[in-house]
């Protein structure tokens, strides 16, 4: 009886082992690809809207991704959010920011701004000169119903504090998330992975495991690759099957360098009520958003008396320093 029960328990673990070495050895499907169109956002910034976009109007939990490009006299003047995260991760250039309770700070090639709007934060965005571009990523990461009111807070870090995974000419930048046992410095308050990989020689491989039920996307700023016998070039976007059992995806450069931005996030799986930079659960608290911003309550106290000292640097017709804070 004894050794009957042994036998069926090591039967069962061998079928365990099999099944998850046959579902992590199986290839992830594309839904979808695209190339987004090039739109004005802000004050007459160039940006290609991924997600957001007719082709994508949303992936949960990301509520937005743009690729940006813009330089003064264009930027992104004072306005307020609620209700959700912004992620700000520049490529190149500057990014000036600034809120109304008084944070302030310069964003440079590599550095990372996760902010948390929560119940309400005012901000202005401006790039560094008139010169040259500002290049980077904007994305919003939405928060569960029972996390949109909570304090702002934000996570900001220079490049060289983001740990970085380097082997055969394959580099990844860890910025949320992990990969190869390499865990990012964000924290979140849901499952999101954000990867920065950059594919240094023509031969060089990619390869990462989805989890199960996750939503994933990777964006091409540079370069050509190759998924699934296919091949990708600049700007375009990917979005993955999601499916209840682990995958992986692998991706081979198809230049001498080549980059992307993969995202995947585990879905909240709740309504999403957004109109301009509020993001709520119901038409009720998306309506309390706009009268308490109006009348400056409720986490936006302060709000109607506050303009912020960056939105007019494009006025100043002059490249922003560290002394101009």
């Amino acid at each position: 009886m004894s050794f009957k029960f042994n036998q069926l328990l090591t039967l069962l673990s061998i079928l365990v082992i099999a099944k998850s070495n046959n579902n992590s050895s199986q290839q992830a499907n594309i839904q979808r690809a695209f190339y987004p169109q090039l739109q004005k956002e802000g004050d007459n910034a160039d940006v290609f809207r991924i997600v957001g976009s007719y082709e994508l109007k949303r992936l949960d939990p990301f509520l937005m991704l743009d690729y940006f490009k813009v330089r003064l006299p264009s930027g992104f003047p004072d306005h307020p959010h609620r209700g959700f995260e912004t992620v700000t991760y520049m490529l190149s250039g500057q990014m000036h920011h600034e809120d109304f309770r008084g944070n302030k700070g310069i964003l440079e090639k590599g550095d990372v701004q996760w902010m948390t709007a929560g119940k309400g934060i005012v901000h202005s965005e401006m790039p560094g000169s008139y010169d040259e571009d500002s290049i980077g990523f904007q994305l919003w990461v939405n928060l569960k119903s029972s996390d949109k009111m909570i304090e702002p807070k934000y996570q900001e870090y220079k490049s060289n504090k983001f740990p970085l995974f380097e082997k055969d000419g394959l580099k990844v930048k860890v910025i949320s998330g992990s990969y190869e046992n390499i865990d990012g410095i964000i924290n979140t308050s849901i499952s999101v992975k954000f990867l920065d990989i950059q594919l240094e020689e023509a031969s060089c491989l990619f390869k990462e495991y989805l989890q199960p039920n996750h939503n994933c996307l990777i964006f091409i700023y540079s370069g050509k690759i190759k998924i699934n016998d296919k091949i990708y070039e600049q700007n375009a976007a990917i979005i993955f099957e999601s499916n209840y059992e682990e995958r992986y995806i692998e991706i081979s450069s198809q230049e001498q360098l080549s980059k992307f931005v993969l995202l995947s996030g585990k879905p909240i799986n709740e309504q999403v009520f957004n109109y301009g930079p509020f993001v709520l659960d119901s038409q009720v608290n998306l309506r309390q958003a706009f009268e308490d911003y109006q009348f400056s309550k409720n986490g936006f106290e302060g709000a109607s008396n506050w303009s912020s000292e960056i939105k007019d640097f494009p006025q100043t017709k002059k490249k922003l320093g560290i002394s101009d804070l």
